[in-house]
């Protein structure tokens, strides 16, 4: 497999396609603080599961408007943190 750049033609095809910012930006930190972020995130996704279930229960009901704002609010959250 010899290209002439030198490099893989799918990984060129994929590579467009990746924020290598982020990667940057993750491989600067510690593994502890790594750890907390991954912690963190399975925290934010466990809550999302809780409030797509209180929805799917609100279904019908005027209770789904708070339920939609309460997620609505914590969407928001992550994207200022970001």
């Amino acid at each position: 497999m010899n290209h002439s750049s030198g490099l893989d033609p799918v990984i060129e095809l994929y590579k467009k396609d990746v924020d290598r910012t982020l990667i940057r930006k993750n491989l600067k930190l510690s593994h502890e603080e790594r750890l907390q972020n991954a912690m963190e995130l399975q925290r934010f996704a466990q809550e999302l599961r809780k409030a797509g279930r209180r929805v799917k229960r609100a279904a019908g009901r005027p209770k789904d408007l708070e339920t939609i704002s309460e997620l609505e609010a914590i969407r928001e959250e992550e994207q200022n943190e970001e």
